[in-house]
């Protein structure tokens, strides 16, 4: 029996390429360990491992000693129904044995259970229930459970500001002072400060380099000593240099320049470059955070024969629960009563609501439309199609991309090389360039010290952070003022290379909202286009349905005076019927027709050519005989095809992803002139053929760069596994979340906008 596990562990400190590659060699280091994979975007380490060797605390000391850390939450939980200390031994102990909890205390005097976890293993629903399990009970306190990760992440972009401003407020009068000297604006001896004033600098100066800048040190001290040089260890050293160097100066009666503003400046600008990068990667879980939000707080269920709302999370598999009309459908489930038509949407994609029935499975987190339904829980918790998702877009944002690999591989040389280089410099400049009578402005020794210092600090990819080429800054510039957000320069770097782009067809390519297409009358009811039109919208008026929301808003476009229906009523899936101005009028399916005997023969080989053309017939009977057609489709919007036709201009591959049936995605397909159609794909299916794409060879030499398009929570997984993704900015926040590039403006056509502006911006790059 295999005893292979899977943690997921939220690291923290990490800024660099180097970073990661130190955590996966210490993680790698411990035995039992089979494989171990860093993300420095979403900050997570995956490893595989041996669960009879190690445990969760292996790894965090691991971590800890490495030189950084794991994000862990305090859940605070009031107990009831413990008797006595041993029973809060007993639940202590049952607390303690839960995979994620790193440590348990319950006290019977407090009644209350302090608890120390890490959130992405476990989360404080599963330890509320694991308290239930033991046969106690917790109370909820209101409000949502804290966000153990977002709070840690929270708290180092504070400590980063606290330490900015602290560096600012020493660095910025010595930098002044400094250059006022340097200039002339204050008094200096042959261009060297004072004793007094070289104190002053000192006095400004030190602070800067041991609190401000003390994380670099530890930071530095623990990679050395774990065999690696990391970042940390270029910024040590470079404004070590500095800073000693001045010191000696200063307390040895030398009449030389002191570097004091030099090392405070190369300390401080490090610093505002942590600052941004922590409130960078802060963002990282917000498509998460979008998706949880979907998920209602509570449940209404029948316990006992009595109507009882009570927490999601105290939802139970077998549950029966009641949904209203207008409600959201809490956990995923089997309808045992009732009908209603659902509006999934928000996970499928796709914006017709489907109808269900007796029998007829339900999803957590969609939305009842019209009718009251009673289903039997099947899945809660982390088993639902939405937990599911936020599996899919975790593990996606998780993956590591091949280019990480190649940094990893550079990272791990990168240091040594620099400050070998480093050394190279100051001995040429101090040895070698005397010979050639150069003309020092200051003495070698403290030339080629400059240098080498410059050398160690302009190799640091934080200060190249800082120095970001102007080229970003125009182009995500650019980007904002054509309606174009690129979330980070990573994506603006990266749209440039795409060579296949996939475009979701729900509300990507087709507008998301049915509406009328054609209308055809009978000659027989001997009845116009728009009194078809009108007796139908008026039906419709008393119709939640969304094909007949889209035949009465047709007819409002077109100004037709609708009458009153009489009578309206339902039938669930076949359509409506009611009498307008004293007749009777009826509009539905041809099963509706079928079932009155209406003959609608003559018009059979029309409906079929409608429903190729991947659109919903609906039939229209005056006073029991057949008078036309309305055919209702989510129609293409107006940009798709010339943005398709812009893609193929710039020799990129488009292809359609939808979970419609082939028939109808080819039917769409050939309207847009995409290259390749992917239908029939299910939600949880999206990224996985997004993968399939990256991975497939193209010219024999590489793998495509995949660029996904989507808009429905239902694309974020995709979007979020895709090399680029892009969110329609008219779609959900789940997807602009999960997207690096959102398109605001929702026109498909800026795709190739985006594409575009990354080529020019890179060859400035």
């Amino acid at each position: 029996m295999s005893n292979t596990k899977q943690l997921t562990l939220p690291i923290t400190g990490m800024t660099c390429a180097n970073c990661v590659a130190t955590v996966e060699r210490n993680l790698k280091k411990l035995d039992g360990v089979e494989t171990a994979v860093v993300n420095l975007s979403s900050e997570r380490a995956t490893v595989d491992f041996d669960s009879a060797k190690l445990q969760l605390t292996d790894f965090i000391a691991r971590v800890n000693r490495a030189g950084y850390g794991v994000a862990t939450g305090d859940a605070e939980l009031i107990i009831k129904r413990m008797s006595d200390d041993n029973d809060a031994r007993r639940l202590q102990n049952a607390l303690s044995k839960l995979e994620g909890v790193v440590e348990a205390n319950v006290s019977f005097t407090t009644e209350k259970a302090n608890i120390k976890y890490v959130p992405t293993i476990i989360s404080q629903a599963e330890l509320r229930r694991a308290v239930s399990s033991a046969g106690f009970e917790t109370i909820e306190l209101g409000g949502d459970a804290e966000d153990a990760e977002a709070k840690a992440r929270e708290h180092e972009i504070k400590y980063q500001l606290n330490m900015l401003i602290l560096g600012l407020v020493f660095t910025v009068p010595l930098f002044i002072y400094s250059m006022s000297m340097d200039f002339g604006l204050i008094p200096s001896n042959a261009g060297h400060a004072s004793f007094t004033a070289q104190l002053f600098m000192w006095f400004l100066a030190t602070p800067v380099q041991f609190i401000v800048g003390g994380q670099y040190y530890v930071s530095a001290f623990k990679a050395l000593r774990n065999g690696s040089a990391n970042m940390d260890v270029l910024i040590a050293m470079g404004s070590s240099v500095a800073y000693f160097y001045s010191v000696i100066i200063t307390f040895a009666g030398l009449h030389l320049h002191v570097y004091f503003e030099t090392a405070a400046v190369i300390i401080t600008l490090i610093r505002l470059g942590k600052y941004l990068e922590a409130k960078a990667k802060g963002r990282t879980s917000e498509a998460i955070k979008k998706l949880m939000g979907l998920k209602p707080k509570t449940a209404r269920l029948i316990r006992d024969g009595e109507e009882v709302s009570v927490s999601i999370d105290s939802v139970l598999v077998g549950d029966i629960v009641l949904v209203k009309p207008g409600e959201t459908i809490p956990v995923d489930g089997v309808i045992i009563e009732g009908r209603s038509t659902v509006d999934e949407s928000m996970l499928t994609g796709e914006s017709l609501p489907v109808e269900k029935k007796q029998g007829d499975t339900v999803i957590g987190a969609t939305l009842n439309k019209i009718g009251l339904i009673k289903f039997e829980a099947t899945k809660v918790g982390k088993e639902t199609a939405l937990a599911r998702i936020i599996k899919l877009v975790e593990d996606a944002q998780g993956s590591k991309a091949p280019i990480q690999k190649i940094a990893d591989q550079v990272s791990a040389i990168f240091v040594p090389i620099v400050i070998g280089i480093a050394l190279l410099t100051f001995a040429i400049w101090y040895f070698i360039i005397p010979l050639t009578n150069y003309q020092f402005t200051n003495s070698p020794f403290t030339t080629a010290l400059i240098n080498m210092v410059a050398v160690l600090v302009i190799a640091c990819p934080c200060a190249m952070g800082l120095a970001t080429p102007t080229a970003i800054m125009v182009g995500t510039g650019k980007g904002a003022e054509l309606g174009i957000l690129f979330r980070n320069s990573e994506a603006l770097e990266r749209a440039g290379n795409v060579n296949v782009v996939v475009l979701d067809k729900t509300g990507t390519i087709t507008k998301g909202q049915p509406a009328v297409t054609n209308i055809v009358t009978s000659h027989k009811s001997q009845v116009s286009e728009n009194e078809l039109l009108r007796f139908a919208a008026s039906v419709e008026k008393g119709s939640e349905h969304p094909l007949g929301e889209a035949i009465w808003a047709e007819a409002t476009t077109r100004g037709l005076t609708l009458a009153e229906p009489v009578g309206f009523k339902a039938v669930p899936g076949f359509g409506v019927q009611a009498e307008v101005e004293s007749r009777s009028v009826m509009v539905g399916n041809k099963k509706m027709f079928a079932d009155r005997e209406i003959q609608i023969a003559d018009f059979e080989s029309e409906i079929s050519r409608l429903q190729s053309e991947a659109k919903t017939a609906m039939l229209v009977a005056i006073d029991n005989q057949f008078a036309g057609i309305i055919a209702v489709a989510d129609t293409i919007k107006d940009s798709s095809k010339s943005a398709i036709e812009d893609l193929h201009k710039m020799n990129l591959k488009v292809a359609m992803m939808t979970g419609d049936n082939q028939k109808t995605a080819e039917a769409i397909a050939k309207q847009v002139n995409v290259d390749t159609v992917l239908a029939e794909v299910l939600p949880e299916g999206k990224s996985s053929e997004v993968k399939k794409l990256q991975s497939s060879i193209v010219n024999r030499q590489s793998s495509n760069v995949v660029a996904m398009v989507g808009d429905g929570v239902n694309d974020a997984p995709a979007l979020a596994q895709a090399d680029v993704g892009l969110a329609i900015g008219t779609g959900t926040d789940v997807a602009m979340a999960a997207a690096p590039v959102t398109l605001m403006s929702g026109d498909l056509r800026g795709v190739a906008k985006a594409i575009n502006l990354s080529r020019k911006t890179f060859i400035n790059y």
